[in-house]
């Protein structure tokens, strides 16, 4: 996985292009694909940050992005997202992961 690539920019649903910030690039073994996760730092309705997914060509040979429709892909992400999220969590609480008994 590879964190904070830059940024891309994207055309959402009416056309308008929209700059995001890039949270990580990973290739999965078993789909064969890669997948970009990124933002573009609008909040949802509980105030969480929106964050998004796609597939995309490591290569540059396309610039497309692929949607992702696969149920099994979506876990994939959500569990990094989730794992991710847990370690930050850590991070912030000042815990280096060290279970304290």
């Amino acid at each position: 996985m590879e964190e904070n690539t830059g940024k891309i920019s994207i055309k959402n649903n009416e056309g308008k292009e929209i700059e995001c910030d890039v949270l990580f690039t990973f290739d999965d073994d078993n789909t064969k694909k890669s997948y970009i996760v990124f933002t573009d730092n609008t909040l949802d309705e509980n105030g969480n940050i929106k964050v998004y997914a796609n597939t995309f060509d490591p290569t540059g040979a396309s610039a497309d992005l692929g949607e992702i429709k696969d149920e099994k892909e979506w876990q994939v992400i959500e569990n990094l997202l989730a794992s991710l999220q847990e370690k930050i969590g850590e991070s912030e609480d000042g815990n280096s992961g060290e279970e304290t008994v």
